[in-house]
């Protein structure tokens, strides 16, 4: 049987308060201004899973971006996440 949303939401939110216990500096937000796309940074590489409907996030395409040079791909994806973390909000708020 498929998992809600609201109970990924929930295993999500409970395993990213574990890890920001743990490491503080893990910041997590809120957006209501894009659906279904998680974004993890880490200096010069990112990875993006724009989730796909009907399939678990796990079964949707994950890319891997490098940064290579301005405007490419990876400073795209970054400006858009920058917009979003502005206008989120935390989730330990």
């Amino acid at each position: 049987m498929p998992l809600t949303v609201s109970t990924r939401i929930r295993v999500s939110l409970d395993e990213l308060t574990k890890l920001h216990q743990e490491a503080p500096q893990v910041q997590a937000r809120f957006s209501d201004r894009h659906i279904s796309m998680s974004v993890w940074i880490f200096d010069d590489d990112m990875l993006v899973s724009t989730h796909l409907a009907d399939l678990l996030g796990h079964d949707s395409p994950t890319l891997h971006l490098r940064r290579r040079g301005a405007d490419g791909m990876y400073d795209r994806y970054a400006s858009h996440v920058a917009y979003l973390w502005e206008h989120g909000w935390s989730i330990w708020t």
